[in-house]
């Protein structure tokens, strides 16, 4: 999501008197299985103990390099922190959303809006961070419902309800109705 994007999604929530969510979504990329072959190298102090945890399995990927231990993997799911993981979330949600009539803006990839009765759904994100917002309240917690059925397999979405939220480390004030500060 583009920074202005979330700015502009906010402004209009507190024009609207929208009702909004942030929510964060712990595990996601482990449930998205890797469409090419990469390898993660863990190095130091950390990976003796990981080798521990199934010397059986993990002993014969150990091996010292400089005087350090390293092991090396191949990534069958998405790990954080890795270009996949980001853009195999990005094409799973977009996919979902789409499947639920939602369409995404032309001009960000991370925000798509939806028409329910008669008025704009917003969902606006960055990696695995949600801003949900629209009028009905009841609107809002039916689209978090549905987001935790298909990613609550790890843990349950971590959500921010009320007139203070803090999104990417970003805090959203809607205290003053009509107004937003950021």
């Amino acid at each position: 999501m583009k920074t202005k994007s979330m700015f502009l999604s906010c402004a209009i929530d507190a024009k609207e008197g929208r009702t909004g969510i942030t929510c964060d979504m712990p595990g996601v990329f482990m449930q998205a299985t890797m469409d090419e072959t990469v390898i993660m190298c863990l190095a130091g102090p950390l990976v003796i103990p990981l080798a521990k945890v199934d010397p059986k399995l993990h002993n014969k990927y150990l091996v010292t390099e400089k005087g350090k231990p390293v092991m090396c993997a191949r990534l069958s799911k998405a790990f954080c922190g890795t270009p996949q993981a980001a853009s195999l979330f990005w094409k799973n949600l977009t996919g979902l959303l789409a499947e639920w009539g939602f369409e995404l803006n032309p001009c960000d990839a991370c925000v798509a809006n939806k028409t329910i009765n008669g008025n704009q759904c917003a969902i606006v994100w960055h990696v695995d961070n949600l801003k949900i917002s629209h009028v009905d309240a009841q609107v809002v917690e039916d689209t978090l419902v549905q987001l935790n059925k298909q990613y609550r397999k790890r843990a349950p979405l971590t959500v921010t309800r009320g007139n203070m939220h803090v999104c990417l480390g970003i805090t959203i004030d809607y205290t003053t109705p009509g107004k937003v500060a950021i």
